[in-house]
């Protein structure tokens, strides 16, 4: 979605490369050097310095992935206790929300973007929030390339995302020309708890040819250039703009079912960009 063009924050401070290219990435000291945050204090809606607000499910034909909600502003608020919350809900029957299928939405809730207004070349970005319960859910913190480059050769980093019916598993994953949707490489990490049991920290470590995704300060998946497929285009190396969402449905987390509870809530703890 387009927003009105304000001053992008873009960030060109490189982080120092990490010498392991092992198959195992070491950990990797967060940078001290604060540039950005949102810290979601106070109540009602997001600052909209930093955030656009997006709406709407037919029209961007189901978010390119058949999700079942329809986005609202009414779906996200500061909750005065320090925490934005992307509400998911049933929606009201009576209402106009068509989606990709030529239905209404069955459901709305809440995504932000901070396009023109907060992006990052090189540095960290990190997130900590904790992720609601129930299949068919589909929490996300993920970056997009800035400027005009029709998706994917813009390029995609997927720093967090979980689906409901894998409940201890967290995915980051990076998509391109020639390397999205099904074909975007992507690494795991599997925790000893429901990730719906607590909050935790996600973020992603960006320096030249090289992002590292981290969970709870663990590395776990590393892409530089060398582990494109043959041939393929790197396109990392330019601003990124930040992205939250709880979409609802879809192949991949699957439709929610009666076990699945509604209203389901994102907490978003804080969001950060380090140098």
């Amino acid at each position: 979605m387009k927003a009105t063009a304000l001053l992008a924050v873009v960030l060109l401070a490189a982080l120092s490369a990490c010498t392991d290219t092992g198959d195992e990435p070491e950990p990797t000291a967060t940078p001290s050097g604060l540039v950005w945050s949102d810290e979601f204090d106070g109540s009602g809606p997001v600052d909209e310095k930093s955030w656009n607000v997006a709406t709407g499910n037919k029209e961007f034909d189901g978010w390119g992935n058949e999700e079942l909600q329809y986005y609202t502003k009414d779906n996200l608020a500061r909750d005065g206790a320090g925490h934005l919350a992307i509400t998911a809900e049933h929606a009201d029957p009576d209402a106009e929300l068509p989606c990709w299928n030529g239905k209404n939405c069955a459901y709305t809730s809440g995504r932000i973007t901070s396009e023109d207004k907060v992006s990052m070349q090189n540095g960290r970005a990190e997130v900590r929030m904790k992720v609601p319960a129930g299949v068919g859910l589909w929490p996300a913190f993920w970056m997009l390339g800035s400027g005009a480059e029709q998706w994917p050769n813009g390029g995609e980093i997927d720093v967090m995302e979980w689906v409901g019916n894998e409940t201890r598993t967290v995915y980051g994953t990076v998509h391109g020309p020639g390397y999205f949707d099904d074909a975007g490489i992507q690494g795991e990490i599997n925790l000893p708890a429901d990730l719906s049991d607590d909050f935790h920290v996600f973020a992603v470590q960006k320096s030249p040819q090289r992002i590292q995704w981290q969970v709870d300060g663990k590395t776990f998946f590393e892409m530089t250039p060398d582990k494109l497929p043959e041939g393929k285009k790197w396109v990392f190396e330019r601003p990124f703009y930040l992205l939250f969402n709880l979409a609802v449905g879809g192949p991949w987390p699957g439709n929610p079912t009666a076990a699945t509870k509604f209203p389901a809530t994102l907490l978003i703890d804080y969001a950060r960009v380090y140098k």
